[in-house]
């Protein structure tokens, strides 16, 4: 049996838990998994139950942290649904403070349009937390998804990003 361990922030285990321990049981029903979490201490321990399929068990721990990570239980629930899907964090805790902000503001852009743009151009999921930006989407889609965020960081205009973007999705429809 698989046993592993997650530590989520205190401020995301009552999204974990859901109402009644809806989402938490949730997701041992879909991961045939035991999830046991210490609200004191944000841990959070997976064990794989006899029977359980070992893949799905290693699965959820990047659920959970994609939780932890600001994605809500209904968009984080693809990585259990959807073998071909990964989860990546691109940190940002080399920024100052004042920088952090700064950059927060243009991946997140004026009421959203940043992330949901890149969001659209590239197919990934996107959620800005705490000192990181979680993607869930397949590895060319978190890689395309990661380029525009290096831009982003490095000061590069929006519209040079976007056209970035299309450039690369017309590259990828012409490939197939």
């Amino acid at each position: 049996m698989v046993t592993q361990y997650v530590r989520i922030p205190q401020e995301r285990i009552g999204v974990l838990i859901g109402h009644n321990g809806s989402v938490k049981e949730e997701l041992e029903r879909r991961s045939a998994s035991k999830i046991s979490v210490d609200s004191e201490e944000g841990e959070v321990c997976i064990e794989g139950t006899e029977g359980g399929d070992p893949v799905k068990t290693l699965r959820v721990a990047d659920m959970i942290t994609a939780i932890g990570r600001g994605f809500s239980p209904e968009k984080a629930v693809a990585l259990i649904d959807d073998a071909s899907l990964l989860f990546e964090i691109v940190p940002l805790d080399h920024l100052t403070p004042k920088t952090l902000k700064r950059v927060k503001g243009r991946i997140i852009g004026q009421k959203g349009k940043t992330r949901r743009t890149i969001e659209n151009l590239t197919g990934v999921k996107m959620s800005v937390y705490g000192k990181t930006v979680g993607l869930i989407g397949s590895s060319r889609q978190i890689r395309a998804a990661d380029d525009a965020i290096e831009m982003l960081i490095k000061g590069a205009p929006h519209n040079t990003v976007y056209s970035a973007l299309e450039r690369q999705r017309r590259v990828e429809v012409e490939k197939w």
